[in-house]
């Protein structure tokens, strides 16, 4: 596994941004059910864990809503490795539109 490390800082509320990112998981994972599956959340406090399986590989990592930033740190298979640019960008720009 690879790692993925992405901060996205924002200005709303730490309250805010944790109920947003909490709904982002949940919400990508029903509007693409045919390519993510399995997906699970454990939240403890503003820190939760999660794993799902999208077009076969198994992705997992933990994300840390601190005040004035996301810190998302995920392990990603080998075989996504030159694709570990791009995918943070978009979780990027996903993310920053979100805590907008």
């Amino acid at each position: 596994m690879a790692s993925l490390e992405v901060d996205v800082p924002f200005s709303i509320t730490q309250y805010e941004a944790l109920t947003r990112i909490k709904n982002l998981l949940s919400d990508t994972a029903k509007e693409n059910a045919a390519i993510i599956k399995n997906l699970h959340e454990e939240w403890d406090g503003n820190t939760g864990k999660f794993s799902f399986t999208a077009q076969g590989f198994d992705i997992s990592g933990i994300l840390a809503v601190q005040s004035g930033n996301v810190h998302l740190d995920a392990k990603i298979p080998m075989a996504l490795i030159m694709f570990k640019g791009a995918i943070a960008k978009v979780i990027t720009d996903k993310a920053s539109q979100l805590l907008a």
